[in-house]
């Protein structure tokens, strides 16, 4: 370790960084090469070959002629993602149009919006801890 300067362990750092933010733009390319709806398979065909074979060139071609619609592509995916996280949440709920959580055998999602009133009740200082636990067995109890 002697013999290995410590601007050489800094540019050895930044070399290996680098190399690392060069894989994470590869890969990402690459995945929104397979992504694209715009183009057909022959182009998807070419980008990647010419990604693969000459990768610098490749990437760098790839980034300035769709670098824009590859960060739109990006926005979409991401909230086509986010609207299935709160249809599915919503659906959990037991929200209109949905009905896992909360439609029990015992009442449905009626039960739920009772406990929610005792909670409210017990908050707001109008039941005891010891009320809202009663109150709360004969409503799970059916």
């Amino acid at each position: 370790m002697n013999n290995y300067p410590l601007l050489s362990i800094f540019w050895s750092m930044f070399e290996f960084f680098i190399w690392i933010l060069w894989f994470f733009l590869l890969f990402k390319i690459i995945t929104d090469i397979f992504r694209s709806h715009d183009m057909g398979g022959w182009a998807k065909a070419g980008w990647i070959v010419l990604v693969i074979v000459l990768p610098f060139v490749g990437v760098l071609a790839y980034v300035i002629v769709r670098g824009k619609s590859m960060g739109q592509r990006d926005l979409e995916a991401r909230q086509r993602s986010e609207d299935a996280f709160k249809a599915y949440v919503r659906d959990a709920a037991g929200e209109p149009g949905g009905g896992a959580v909360g439609a029990t055998a015992s009442g449905g999602s009626g039960d739920v919006d009772q406990l929610a009133k005792l909670a409210e009740l017990r908050t707001s200082g109008a039941l005891s801890d010891e009320e809202f636990q009663q109150a709360k067995q004969k409503l799970l109890a059916g």
